[in-house]
């Protein structure tokens, strides 16, 4: 039988991937979205017909927690995934970032606390709160270290969520995946920026080649929230999910170059350049745990998702403003 399921966050990037695994599933998904004049729905609208039409999409904010109790409201399973993620946008409007992410993220776990059909709570962090990596691969036990004020703001919610589980005995796991890429990602993010630039001029413009990312395709991302959504041994930790093999920004355009069959030039814009404290220097995700706990295994391949994000890419151009460094 299929579950009760709220998916905040549920327009965004990975939400809209999991929204539209889990209705396929069978579940009963109740989509979170912030409101907007224009009713704008973000990704959810680039979903099949046959899957809106299950869906049940409800129109809020994480700061309003009367709005959050609503969407709470009768669900066995609520995926947290909205949050604002921006790092550059952190740096300018912090106090906007800390009251989504930590305040946000205070409310969702007081609605399910009050909420009797509560059996998973499932909180979205990332490997941001770890900062540069000490040791590698990095797992749980790592030191936490917030960077930038997003990856802050990502540390205060998993230490709620953790608070909740231990003080109220409330289900909560946490799910921190490695860097995610794949169809319906902004430009905000590296691959969506490399792979735009590249269909479209003859210089990718971007920071610093050096830092080191450990890229997970969205489709094994999914099958992680799944997986601890179903695991009891999980409750009340931290999970890792990633590939566990990490390449630098300079090697991934070279990679991405021999996907789309041509050399890429690289021209370096300040703009985009992390504060020198700021910027994460290397990631590479330890998943031993999760291994244990389920088995986890991505499935994909780095160059396979690439493929599949080069094809979306290309045919959605018109929402990549190549000209203008998106933050």
């Amino acid at each position: 039988m299929g579950k009760t399921v709220l998916v905040t966050g549920a327009g965004g990037f990975i939400g809209s991937h999991l929204t539209e695994r889990l209705v396929r599933e069978g579940h009963r998904v109740r989509a979170l979205v912030r409101y907007n004049g224009r009713d704008d729905r973000g990704h959810l609208s680039d979903l099949p017909a046959e899957v809106q039409a299950e869906l049940e999409v409800v129109r809020g904010d994480l700061k309003d927690p009367t709005a959050v109790r609503k969407a709470v409201e009768g669900r066995a399973w609520v995926f947290h995934l909205g949050a604002l993620i921006a790092i550059p946008y952190s740096y300018h409007n912090p106090y906007d970032v800390v009251q989504t992410n930590v305040l946000g993220t205070a409310h969702v776990l007081d609605a399910c606390r009050a909420e009797p059909a509560i059996e998973r709570v499932i909180l979205t962090s990332t490997s941001e709160v770890y900062g540069t990596a000490r040791s590698v691969p990095i797992d749980e036990g790592h030191p936490l270290q917030g960077q930038s004020p997003y990856a802050a703001t990502k540390i205060a919610a998993d230490a709620l969520g953790e608070s909740y589980h231990r003080a109220f005995g409330l289900p909560v796991t946490i799910l921190r995946p490695f860097n995610t890429f794949g169809p319906r990602q902004s430009a905000r993010a590296i691959v969506p920026t490399i792979i735009s630039q590249a269909l479209t001029r003859p210089v990718v413009k971007l920071g610093r080649l050096d830092p080191r990312r450990d890229l997970t395709y969205v489709a094994d991302t999914v099958q992680g929230f799944l997986a601890i959504a179903d695991c009891e041994a999980a409750l009340g930790q931290a999970v890792n999910i990633g590939r566990g093999e990490d390449l630098s920004i300079g090697e991934l355009v070279e990679v991405i170059g021999r996907r789309l069959d041509r050399p890429l030039r690289v021209q370096t814009d300040d703009q985009r350049v992390r504060p020198a404290a700021s910027e994460v220097e290397r990631l590479v995700a330890g998943t031993s745990l999760a291994r244990r706990l389920w088995g986890w295994q991505p499935q994909y391949s780095l160059e396979r998702g690439l493929d599949e994000t080069i094809t979306w890419i290309r045919d959605h151009l018109d929402r990549f403003r190549v000209d203008a460094y998106t933050t």
